[in-house]
């Protein structure tokens, strides 16, 4: 019997996960960490606010079988990229750090394809720095998912997005361009929950369309 904790509960992968897990029997607690209250149906979740300023002080949240990792934010959103580093990098990287001192053994990451910490890409290398960060943390399992471009309703209207949901599938059509078609948060949701329940205890990257659930999971 496995206790959840979900850190970027409310966004357009961690709203998905969180309604999968509820519906696991396996899953007897799921601990959703935001920034503000929020409501849900199931009663195995619990909802914990906190000041992610002061992530540390809430070291006793961090207690469980499981991390599920799925928070971010634009450059838009967070006003400044030195901002934005503070949502996807810091916040998620004290929060594994915590984690793995808690004992907590497996550790799954969404995180994005082409992430690489000498990247040009502000974005890109954020990305890639969190990987090689957490990966050097005492967890017995890491996961990392690195998706292609995520698909679906989100709280805020990202126009680059919506443009890129519509002409990206026509253009992944191609054969040697259907790995990099766009993915479904709930698609993210369902690989993170098939790969936290399996027997297989491996450290492993999925990449691109490896994402996507196979037959057997």
């Amino acid at each position: 019997m496995k206790v959840a904790i979900v850190l970027g509960a409310t966004g357009l992968i961690g709203r998905k996960l969180v309604d999968r897990l509820a519906k696991e029997d396996s899953v007897v607690k799921i601990v959703a960490v935001t920034r503000r209250t929020v409501e849900y149906a199931s009663p195995k979740v619990i909802n914990e606010v906190i000041n992610f300023e002061n992530i540390e002080e809430y070291g006793h949240i961090f207690k469980g079988d499981v991390l599920f990792s799925c928070l971010g934010t634009t450059v838009k959103q967070a006003g400044t990229v030195q901002k934005q580093r503070k949502v996807d990098l810091e916040y998620q990287y004290t929060a594994a750090k915590i984690s793995s001192e808690n004992n907590v053994a497996h550790y799954i990451l969404v995180s994005s394809y082409a992430a690489n910490e000498k990247s040009k890409s502000p974005y890109l290398k954020m990305k890639g720095e969190l990987e090689q960060k957490v990966l050097r943390l005492n967890f017995k399992q890491i996961t990392i998912l690195q998706p292609s471009l995520l698909k679906g309703e989100r709280e805020s209207f990202r126009l680059g997005e919506t443009l890129s949901n519509w002409f990206l599938p026509i253009v992944c059509k191609l054969s040697f361009l259907k790995k990099y078609r766009p993915i479904s948060g709930d698609e993210v949701a369902k690989k993170m929950v098939s790969v936290s329940l399996s027997a297989i205890k491996e450290n492993k990257v999925y990449r691109l369309d490896e994402v996507f659930c196979s037959k057997e999971d």
